[in-house]
């Protein structure tokens, strides 16, 4: 018991900058606390006292704002960051060092008795607010966006974002050019920020600006030809950003002022 009291308290020093030494984080963290509160519980409900266990969970989620089934199995390491809102179901099941955030909800889908929560690998990540539900597995080291609804497998090392869930994976050269590309062709980056992983949507974006430039590039090459032929050269300007609407420290304004 000790023991692992101790590797819950030291992952946090691995996961949160912001803990300074350990009698803070013994004392000023609610998700510490409610693990701690969880280990008495589930050892209670393991030996059959559970009416007990389930009073220890609920005086745990009064304290802490995080509530954990006395029945549900959590590995070691295990670190909630802010942690209020957090919601583990009876029948979830959790592996070695993950880490969830506050608002999070491993919940079912069924009121059938049984397996009904999902199954969290070794090293998963949950962002802030992000729902898993019902009787799924998550792979080892999968990480799950914040806000995203998660109601499918999700398989090892994999990164789900959105509503649905939807597994994204690395961005490729070619997304990087183009973002430099048309950047430097519009004045701006069309996200301001950049990302470790490629959006879906952000992908379609991006599709649409490729079209948009090779029909630029089209017309640019039928202006210089009917020049050629004695017509007049058309020249033709971007039109400009409209910095007063943008935010003094926006980084879209920041690339546009660079540029200038």
């Amino acid at each position: 018991m000790f023991k692992r009291l101790k590797s819950d308290i030291r992952c946090v020093f691995e996961r949160d900058p912001a803990a300074r030494n350990t009698f803070e984080v013994i004392t000023t963290y609610p998700g510490l606390h409610a693990i701690l509160w969880y280990r008495v519980a589930h050892w209670l409900w393991s030996i059959g006292l559970k009416w007990l266990a389930r009073f220890i969970s609920t005086i745990a989620r009064w304290l802490t704002g995080i509530e954990i089934h006395p029945a549900a199995k959590i590995g070691e390491r295990f670190f909630i960051d802010h942690g209020m809102g957090v919601v583990i179901g009876e029948t979830a099941e959790i592996g070695d060092d993950c880490t969830l955030y506050h608002g999070v909800t491993l919940g079912g889908t069924s009121w059938q008795k049984g397996k009904r929560h999902p199954t969290l690998g070794n090293g998963v990540v949950v962002g802030a607010g992000a729902k898993v539900l019902g009787p799924i597995e998550i792979g080892d080291n999968a990480r799950i966006g914040s806000n995203a609804v998660v109601v499918k497998p999700v398989s090892e090392g994999k990164t789900v974002v959105g509503i649905p869930g939807r597994e994204v994976d690395q961005k490729d050269n070619d997304l990087e050019k183009r973002r430099a590309k048309m950047a430097e062709k519009i004045g701006f980056d069309a996200y301001g920020v950049g990302q470790e992983m490629a959006d879906p949507v952000e992908k379609a974006i991006y599709s649409l600006l490729d079209h948009i430039q090779v029909q630029d590039e089209k017309m640019e090459a039928m202006a210089k030809e009917l020049a050629k032929l004695g017509g007049a050269l058309i020249e033709t300007k971007l039109p400009e950003l409209n910095d007063a609407v943008l935010e003094p420290n926006d980084p879209v304004q920041a690339a546009h002022l660079k540029k200038e």
